[in-house]
């Protein structure tokens, strides 16, 4: 796909994912819509993205509530017509059990993680629908896929979003619309230096580079599949726990529950 002027839309654009996934929409000449709750870290961002000599712009943004999302893409609609991709990056985490977290604490993570994304297409799809073209990447986790002791709001946000994406990408076929969902394993950003998440290690061995998940959010912007698992061997570890889950559960509940027993 030819990026050239194409409008790309990323939330959580301030760091991590979406920090390197704008970059990467920047080399390839695309107009990037950088879309975070903090401005200053966007100008940053927007300052170092000059360099490759494109349209940057910034809209600080909270998309967990839905007024400011609409007057975003109002924002970008009257100016640009529509958006050609559209990456709901924005997320977070936070690691403690059912029974400890704070109910605001579990609210805050499905508002921003799944509510937000949401909220998104909501308004940028109709433009999109219009013109019968476009693509949403909905970047989500293998945590939408598996359900890990400590995470079960951030879990069910995920879970939320792959089965929100497989829904609309049957709704969406014929239209020239697409959407996918990127799914990646631990990723090396800030969503670990949340405090809840207090002396645990941080990335394991085959934690991903940022860039890695961006690149994969770059082929996913064109294409036809619904899911992209970063890694892909990752994949198979799902269809067997999917498949198996009375040998496999067992094992993946065991691993992360003494993850958590370290925690406290």
């Amino acid at each position: 796909m030819n990026y050239n002027k194409k409008v790309v839309v990323i939330t959580g654009a301030s760091s991590g994912i979406g920090e390197q996934s704008a970059e990467k929409f920047a080399q390839l000449h695309a107009i990037v819509i950088l879309v975070s709750r903090n401005e200053e870290k966007l100008q940053q961002i927007s300052s170092r993205l000059s360099k490759y000599q494109t349209t940057i712009l910034v809209y600080a943004c909270d998309i967990s509530k839905k007024d400011q999302v609409d007057k975003m893409a109002k924002f970008v609609i009257e100016k640009f017509g529509s958006v050609d991709v559209l990456v709901n990056n924005a997320g977070f985490g936070i690691y403690d059990t059912v029974e400890k977290i704070k109910v605001e604490e579990m609210e805050s993570q499905m508002s921003t993680n799944f509510f937000g994304m949401m909220y998104c297409i909501k308004a940028f799809l109709p433009k999109m629908l219009e013109k019968r073209s476009g693509h949403i990447v909905n970047v989500a986790s293998v945590a939408g896929s598996v359900g890990i002791p400590g995470m079960a709001s951030y879990c069910a946000s995920k879970f939320a979003m792959l089965g929100f994406s497989e829904s609309l990408y049957h709704e969406l076929k014929g239209t020239g619309v697409g959407i996918t969902v990127v799914s990646p394993i631990m990723v090396r950003t800030n969503f670990f230096d949340h405090v809840s998440f207090g002396k645990m290690p941080r990335y394991s061995s085959t934690s991903l580079d940022p860039k890695t998940v961006a690149n994969a959010i770059i082929k996913a912007s064109s294409s036809p599949r619904l899911e992209i698992v970063v890694p892909q061997f990752v994949r198979f570890v799902i269809w067997l726990k999917q498949t198996l889950p009375y040998i496999i559960n067992p094992i993946i509940g065991g691993i992360f529950r003494r993850s958590l027993k370290s925690k406290i």
